[in-house]
């Protein structure tokens, strides 16, 4: 029976149930424009299906501020690194990890605190790629960024709205 069930691509059953299927996205690509273009549709394929459109357009912006920070400053746009890019769907919503071998992370992108909208700056007086930042903390929850042996690493959650029950 479970060898059939296999075969015909179903979930296998757990205990009290069926588990749903795991939305998972792995990929590690070279640090240039082009190759995030690429990833980002792919991881875009993977997960909107599943979103509403709000949050599809949540998830691009914040992919794409992330990554394509990472090639600008991470590498200085020389597309000589990779970086990996993990995904999984779950019930609290989308854990994102991204992971690279460019220069550190400044501290105050991740730690800065914005009390209020009165205090966040307007656009004109940052300098060039500082809203950036202020996007990503605001989309994500759970930001956390790490370095160790020479890797960045940034793990981030977009929150989702529940999946409705496939069965």
């Amino acid at each position: 029976m479970l060898a059939d069930r296999k075969s015909r691509g179903q979930p296998r059953p757990e205990r009290g149930g069926e588990r749903p299927e795991a939305q998972i996205f792995h990929h590690s690509f070279a640090a240039d424009p082009l190759s995030v273009r690429k990833a980002l549709r792919a991881a875009l394929a993977r997960f909107t299906r599943n979103m509403t459109g709000d949050e599809a357009g949540t998830l691009e912006l914040l992919l794409a501020e992330v990554l394509n920070n990472i090639v600008e400053h991470g590498y200085g746009d020389s597309g000589q690194g990779m970086i990996t890019l993990s995904m999984v769907r779950d019930g609290r919503g989308l854990s994102c990890s991204v992971s690279d071998d460019g220069i550190e992370l400044p501290a105050d992108c991740i730690n800065r605190k914005i009390a209020s909208e009165t205090l966040r700056p307007h656009p004109d007086d940052l300098p060039e790629g500082g809203f950036g930042w202020f996007l990503i903390r605001d989309l994500a929850e759970d930001l956390g960024y790490h370095r160790v042996d020479g890797r960045n690493l940034l793990a981030f959650r977009l929150p989702l709205s529940p999946q409705p029950h496939q069965g």
